[in-house]
């Protein structure tokens, strides 16, 4: 195989998979490590990706708008369904709840129980709609500006937010890094910092996708954060970046599964 061919199957392997790793290219196409990393120098100065620690990212923008409906709430990957049910385990009865409208944020949603009684604080109208459904759900939904999202983000539901005391919250954002998480609006960051400080524990969910790289703006700074959910496909050295911060990681894909963390349910009762 010609470089210029493996150079091309490696890109429509990135947009599959939304990661690539040098040591797996290696092995995938019987080349050295070496041939792999001129390979990504080559893309990565034809704009084509973004190079990261033992691999590569697409070379998305910074601002990025939301996905479609049809894609943001249809059928998650599986990497991402781990995440989302691995952190719903974390809800218990009576809990007051936040949850934004991101499509990951909508898979915690649905791997709550259905018979579990909680309250639903969100800003996004499709959470609202599926929440409402629930039997044993009160639902809060933050008063502001609709965007074409369908989620609420301006400075009057950023100051509403700030009202509750809310048990748990689930966060994510267009990237997520050892700085933080951003998003790719200044509304939007505005909002997830003042979520954040709403919540008494506060999870992220991060699938490998979004590890590794910044959005336009940053929300919060990572070590905000009480616990951080990623997949076995997140770079090591992101995420070792993120554990210096002192933020707990759990991989919700491990083959021998992880225990959730005995200190989350303390976080509850401080504020930082």
């Amino acid at each position: 195989m010609f470089a210029e061919e493996r150079r091309s199957s490696m890109l429509e392997l990135l947009a599959q998979d939304g990661r690539i790793e040098v040591k797996e290219m290696a092995q995938r196409f019987g080349v050295s490590l070496d041939s792999i990393r001129r390979d990504l120098a080559a893309l990565e100065e034809q704009g084509l990706l973004i190079k990261t620690h033992g691999g590569a990212v697409p070379n998305q923008q910074v601002r990025q708008g939301p996905q479609p409906p049809e894609r943001r709430y249809g059928q998650p990957q599986s990497h991402e369904d781990a995440i989302a049910k691995h952190a719903a385990a974390f809800v218990k009865a009576n809990d007051t709840v936040y949850i934004g409208g991101a499509g990951i944020q909508y898979g915690v949603l649905q791997r709550i129980p259905e018979s579990l009684p909680l309250t639903v604080v969100t800003n996004s109208i499709k959470i609202a709609e599926t929440a409402q459904q629930r039997k044993e759900c009160d639902v809060i939904l933050i008063g502001g500006k609709v965007r074409a999202s369908g989620t609420i983000a301006d400075p009057i539901s950023s100051e509403w937010i700030k009202q509750f005391t809310i048990d748990i919250g689930f966060f994510t954002g267009g990237g997520i890094t050892e700085r933080g998480i951003s998003t790719g609006t200044s509304e939007t960051a505005l909002f997830i910092r003042s979520a954040f400080e709403a919540c008494r524990s506060r999870i992220v969910l991060a699938p490998h996708q979004k590890i590794g790289r910044d959005a336009f703006m940053l929300a919060v700074p990572i070590e905000r954060a009480h616990l951080l959910i990623a997949d076995s496909g997140a770079d090591p050295e992101a995420l070792d970046l993120i554990k210096a911060r002192g933020v707990k990681i759990e991989i919700a894909d491990h083959p021998d599964g992880i225990e959730p963390p005995a200190g989350l349910d303390e976080s509850r009762g401080k504020e930082q």
